[in-house]
């Protein structure tokens, strides 16, 4: 039987909806967060022909094919076999996690996902990690280009995991010819998100090192799952940084929250930090607070030149955080009930740090106490 005239099967392939000649997509971490938002995104798509589903429990999109398992587990190379690209999102960066654990958690889990995939025949793998891989520090150029190189250090919470990730998908094309890993670097994640930056504000005053210069910049997840997807059908490639265009200053924030700052120098809020850190009272190491001090903003211009524009601005995203964390009330990073913030608010507690204070000496009374 001879084969379809060329311009018949033109015409059958222009005829065909786009979702049967699109990607099957596989996404990790897809029950929950930036996940479950991306595959519900994804699956609703017409330029997305599958989406394979995996986590340790099944999540609501019925219209994706589930697999239940740990992505640290081998058996995850069946469960992507055909799919084109896959997305992990499968990472425990919570500030209560033990740290081993979560490390443990997210470097194996992004090695078994990136093996896996290069053994059924993956040929894209998309990672997210954060742009705080970039380092926050006082001579940071505004903003920094996705090209800057990668100057943090290990001392911020998971920022040490990330670095590792970041370390896997540049070796990755290099120990698995014909895979291409594509990094994903959010500024400040904002919607549904729990983090040391989130928790920033959920203080009764925002802290402010003495003689530091912040700049916020943030991105919401919608606009983080509209650039995945971006990734997802190669509209882009490389290492991508995300968020909003441009940055607030430190003052800006304080008057769009109408939080007010109490500053303190540099020794005692660092000092302080790490003190409540090394016994267990608060889960922010001190590397956390560089990130409220000095600017780690990015430009995007890679998503940019592809054509990708944010959706959200730094102030309407600014204003949905604050409305999340409403009622919330955090020293240091630890999170209180309201009676423990009353409490702490009668002892001085009118900072992060300072109230943290207050925290301290009600734990060394109850121990005297024990």
């Amino acid at each position: 039987m001879s084969s379809p005239d060329p311009q018949v099967r033109a015409a059958r392939n222009h005829s065909t909806p786009s979702a049967l000649r699109g990607p099957v997509v596989a996404v990790t971490g897809a029950a929950s967060g930036v996940g479950a938002l991306l595959t519900a995104r994804l699956a609703a798509s017409e330029e997305i022909k599958q989406v394979i589903a995996i986590d340790e429990r099944r999540g609501e999109c019925a219209e994706a094919q589930w697999h239940i398992l740990d992505v640290r587990d081998p058996a995850i190379a069946e469960k992507l076999r055909g799919a084109d690209v896959v997305v992990h999102l499968a990472l425990d960066l919570d500030l209560e996690t033990d740290a081993a654990a979560r490390t443990a958690y997210n470097v194996r889990g992004t090695q078994t996902v990136l093996t896996a995939a290069a053994a059924v025949g993956v040929h894209r793998v998309v990672l997210c990690t954060s742009a705080m891989v970039y380092g926050a520090l006082p001579d940071n150029e505004l903003p920094l280009s996705e090209d800057a190189e990668l100057r943090a250090t290990a001392e911020a919470t998971g920022v040490g995991d990330l670095l590792e990730i970041e370390r896997l998908a540049r070796r990755a094309p290099r120990a698995h010819p014909g895979l291409n890993v594509t990094v994903v670097r959010p500024a400040v994640l904002v919607g549904g998100t729990d983090t040391a930056l989130t928790r920033y504000f959920e203080s009764p005053r925002l802290l402010v090192v003495a003689g530091s210069r912040p700049a916020w910049q943030f991105c919401h997840v919608e606009d983080l799952c509209s650039a995945l997807e971006y990734a997802v059908l190669e509209k882009v490639d490389g290492e991508l940084a995300v968020g909003c265009d441009g940055w607030l200053e430190q003052e800006e924030v304080e008057e769009l929250s109408g939080i007010r700052r109490m500053e303190l120098p540099s020794a005692v809020a660092l000092g302080a930090a790490a003190r409540l850190h090394r016994i267990g009272l608060t889960p922010s190491p001190a590397g956390d607070l560089a990130y409220t001090m000095h600017p780690w903003v990015i430009s995007g211009s890679r998503l940019h030149d592809a054509g990708w524009r944010a959706q959200w601005t730094n102030e309407e995203v600014l204003a949905e955080l604050l409305e999340e964390v409403s009622g919330r009330h955090t020293v240091a990073g630890r999170r209180l009930g309201r009676k423990d913030a009353t409490a702490a608010g009668a002892a001085g507690a009118t900072v992060a740090l300072l109230g943290a204070a207050a925290v301290v000496r009600r734990a060394r009374k109850a121990r005297r106490r024990i």
